[in-house]
């Protein structure tokens, strides 16, 4: 941390100098200066072309430098800059290259020139963002003031930078004056921020972005248990901090440890962090960090024979060459990595093939092709450029030929930054070439103005660069979102091991995000290379899965992925999320599957279902069997004396009442549970009004045989006796709709009685509808016992009142007994209960009132005769 605050303090303070040394600032007043001059200038290894507009470059041509003390002289600032690096000078070179056919393409930019000013950063953030600043404040030592020091800038757009951390520096200082930086290497997500960097952009997707590919790649193999290691720089810990966070949000898994690898020769450190990959249970390690740390790394772990893990590579070291050799690639065979996205630009090794050196043009300073050209024929140029010396034995020519010499800087085979500089410099012509082609009058800017080619303004060009949007000759969209950030393709790729000891880097999938469809992976898996002895995806797990019959208990202290595994409870089977069951499912014996949960109702083919069906059906065949005798026998005085049209509704009722009961058997559903209640209430009500009107009648013939009482059968008539049935039925029908419009009655699976078993069962819906219902059935049984027992006494022969009376003392005497025989009884005991109590009503009911008659009619037909029913008894008048 010291470290880094020191780093901190110094560029701070070297920013402050640059700052000071730029055209912006100047020593005295415009007023009394002729001329414009640098306070400094910086001397950096770069190429030049003039045109009309200048784009800029920043690469890494160089890998390590020596930065010169600051002095407070006049003159030049010296670098010097060491350890060529072809890759970085090629991606200089795709610039060149991008620029020259844009130039010759006559429908992009015609009548402009474009030239550039390229740069090498030389892998150091103190010569990137000095070399970022000359860009915007220009090398000209000194020019005409115009407007105070205001006129066109020097570059228009800045391609680069491609480290994060130098690209966080660069956009900190260029964004205030709003020139565009168009990065082809800097992934850190933090440069998204629009507010802290108002005009960067990259044609290269975010980390947040490569996280979420290395998180869906993680889940695809099952692999929960990992080691994360990153750079000490802003690209690493933005990293790790996005990582910790997705991973557990996506529920892919845990990191095992996170480890910051060191900048610089630090072997304590890095022995420290292969020590704990050795020692750690995971089997996969995913390294967010450059190629240098994997380098350093890899002594390490060689040093240490470290083999046996699944590497994944972040695109910052996915291709790097010098990790590809016999020597690291038992340890490295097999890696998955995520790759900038592959493309193909014809043309471009022609075009590297033509780059000779320029030995009369010093005015440019094109110092990057001596300096490539002495690195690749090991030759040196008399006199060696300014401050910069490569010992070599021969003189270079200048006209050596490069198709002759074995040299990483041709190979165009697998062209991913430069397909994206070649996309970023292509962004921005396409951006000027909109502005350029703006009409006066209709422009986007103050008074609909437009840009014209004498006064651009960087700030114009952002405009336009944020609404870019083509297509490569690849096939690839490019456009830039809210954020700056095009839109997110990498390749997945894979390091084989070949038998004969080459190696070979192969694409084996994809990862995209579209409008429509979101983030995909595909991936063929048949085509990787494991480098285990199985040939198969490793295992990475802290905890292995808990078996059958048991679930995952949290080890304390530990991640969610570290866990013991302990029993599940009865009826629960173990699963991805715990022990559970799904809600009709119980688990078996062993407790390795769920099966459905046994079913209870009161159903027909068991025993008390057959039992109560048959009953049933007997009470309705009895009832058909009296009334087709009461049918036949209806012109005897046996069943003319006792009423006989409401002893035929009578019989009819009690058959709907054992019709009804039927109802109360088989599985509930919504239709039986509405009807079952109501129609239990109706055929009841419409039984017990009959017998409550027959008894009525009764009262009043006797009541008539009395002096003075003939009025009275006036209201007891035919229609009379209709009527009031039909009244008395009618209010329990009331009653059956309120209830079922307010509260209707349901199926319900009740698990409340058995843990294991499911009882279907219809709720009464309102318990005040049901109780109702009941107590309206049972009013009129009670004032149908009263009226008959008052008429017990009456002095006929054969008085029906008197059967009356024992019926209805059947019948209150079985719905007594229901009410806490239903409440008690659980599931399909109470549909029984209630069924037992219709039956055992009905039977009361059917033999109190119907069996005397039934033996008279048939067994004693002497007595079935008008004047043995009408006969007195002698004992009283």
């Amino acid at each position: 941390m010291g470290a880094f605050l020191d780093t901190f303090l110094f560029l701070y303070v070297y920013l402050i100098l640059i700052l000071f040394s730029s055209p912006f600032f100047l020593s005295e007043s415009s007023s009394l200066l002729s001329s414009c001059k640098l306070r400094r200038q910086f001397y950096h290894n770069g190429m030049h072309k003039p045109g009309d507009v200048i784009l800029g470059g920043l690469f890494e041509v160089h890998y390590t430098s020596v930065f010169p003390e600051l002095t407070f002289t006049s003159e030049p600032n010296q670098l010097n800059c060491q350890g060529f690096d072809p890759p970085g000078f090629r991606h200089a070179m795709t610039m060149a290259f991008a620029i020259d056919e844009i130039n010759k393409n006559s429908n992009l930019l015609p009548n402009v020139t474009l030239g550039y000013s390229l740069y090498d950063n030389c892998a150091t953030l103190v010569i990137g963002l000095s070399a970022a600043l000359s860009l915007a404040s220009g090398q000209e030592e000194q020019f005409l003031p115009q407007e105070n020091c205001l006129g066109t800038p020097p570059v228009l757009g800045i391609v680069g930078d491609s480290f994060s951390t130098f690209s966080i520096a660069t956009s900190d200082v260029i964004g205030l004056f709003k020139l565009p930086i168009v990065s082809y290497f800097a992934t850190c997500s933090c440069l998204s921020d629009r507010r802290r960097f108002p005009s960067f952009f990259r044609t290269i997707p975010s980390d947040a972005f490569q996280v979420r590919a290395m998180i869906q790649i993680l889940k695809r193999f099952g692999w929960t248990w990992a080691g994360l290691l990153v750079s000490d720089d802003d690209y690493g810990r933005y990293v790790a901090r996005s990582f910790q966070s997705d991973l557990v949000q996506s529920g892919g898994g845990c990191l095992a440890y996170l480890e910051i690898l060191p900048w610089g020769d630090n072997p304590a450190e890095l022995k420290r962090i292969v020590e704990v990959m050795k020692k750690s249970t995971a089997r996969v390690v995913i390294v967010f960090a450059h190629q240098i740390h994997m380098i350093q790394l890899m002594e390490e772990v060689v040093r240490q024979n470290v083999t046996g893990l699944q590497w994944m590579a972040s695109e910052a070291w996915t291709a790097a060459a010098v990790l590809q050799t016999p020597h690291l690639m038992p340890y490295l065979g097999g890696t998955l990595g995520i790759a900038i996205r592959r493309g193909e630009i014809p043309g471009l090794r022609e075009f590297l093939l033509g780059i000779l050196p320029e030995l009369h043009d010093k005015i440019h300073g094109n110092s990057m092709v001596r300096q490539f050209w002495e690195y690749t024929f090991h030759c040196r140029f008399a006199p060696p450029p300014l401050g910069w010396v490569e010992a070599g034995e021969e003189l270079c020519t200048g006209q050596e030929d490069l198709e002759n010499v074995e040299t990483e800087f041709l190979d165009v085979s697998n062209l991913r930054p430069e397909y994206n500089i070649y996309k970023a410099v292509y962004a921005l012509a396409y951006a000027i070439d909109d502005m350029l082609r703006c009409v006066p009058g209709r422009g986007p800017f103050s008074g609909h103005s437009c840009a014209t080619l004498q006064r651009l303004e960087p700030w114009q060009l952002m405009f336009y660069l944020e609404k870019v949007n083509f297509t490569t000759p690849f096939g690839d969209q490019v456009s830039f979102d809210e954020n700056g950030d095009a839109l997110p393709i990498y390749d997945i790729m894979n390091w084989l091991w070949l038998p004969d000891g080459r190696t070979k880097v192969q694409s084996v999938g994809i990862v995209k995000k579209s409008a429509t469809k979101g983030e995909e992976l595909t991936l063929d898996e048949n085509k990787i290379f494991w480098n285990f002895d199985s040939k198969q995806s490793p295992q990475s797990v802290c905890s292995e899965s808990c078996p059958p019959g048991t679930r995952m208990a949290r080890k304390k202290g530990q991640p969610v992925c570290c866990f013991d595994c302990v029993p599940c409870s009865d009826g629960k089977f173990s699963n991805a999320t715990g022990c559970s069951c799904p809600e009709d499912f119980w688990s078996n014996a062993q407790r390795d599957h769920c099966v459905p949960k046994i079913t209870e109702f009161l159903s027909y083919q068991e025993p008390l279902g057959i039992c109560l069906t048959t009953a049933s059906l007997l009470g309705t065949f009895i009832c058909a069997v009296v009334l087709g005798i009461f049918i036949y026998h209806r012109s005897t005085p046996m069943v003319r004396a006792n009423n006989s049209e409401l002893s035929f509704l009578l019989l009819v009722s009690l058959k709907l009442c054992f019709l009804c009961s039927l109802l109360f058997i088989g599985r509930p559903r919504l239709w039986t549970c509405q009807l079952r209640h109501a129609a239990f209430g109706i055929s009841f009500v419409l039984c017990v009004s009959c017998i409550l009107v027959k008894t009525m009648v009764v009262l009043a013939v006797f009541k008539a045989s009395q002096p003075g009482g003939g009025a009275s059968l006036k209201w007891f008539g035919v229609l009379q006796q209709r009527g009031t049935v039909l009244v008395l039925t009618s209010i329990q029908a009331a009653i059956c709709t309120a209830w079922l419009v307010s509260s209707s009655p349901a199926p319900h699976k009740n698990t409340q009685y058995h843990n294991d078993k499911i009882v279907y069962e219809c709720v009464v819906g309102s318990t005040v509808g049901f109780a109702v219902l009941l107590g309206y059935i049972g009013l009129l049984a009670i004032l149908s016992f009263l009226l008959a027992f008052l008429a017990r006494n009456l002095p006929d022969n054969f008085n029906e009142a008197k059967l009356i009376t024992f019926s209805m003392l059947i019948f209150c005497a079985v719905w007594v007994a229901f009410v806490p025989a239903y409440v008690n009884s659980p599931g399909k005991y109470a549909d029984a209960v209630e069924v037992f109590a219709i039956l055992a009503s009905s039977f009361g009911l059917l033999v109190a009132l119907f069996g005397p008659k039934c033996y008279i009619i048939l067994l004693r037909p002497e007595m079935n005769t008008k004047k043995a029913i009408m006969g007195r008894g002698t004992t009283k008048t």
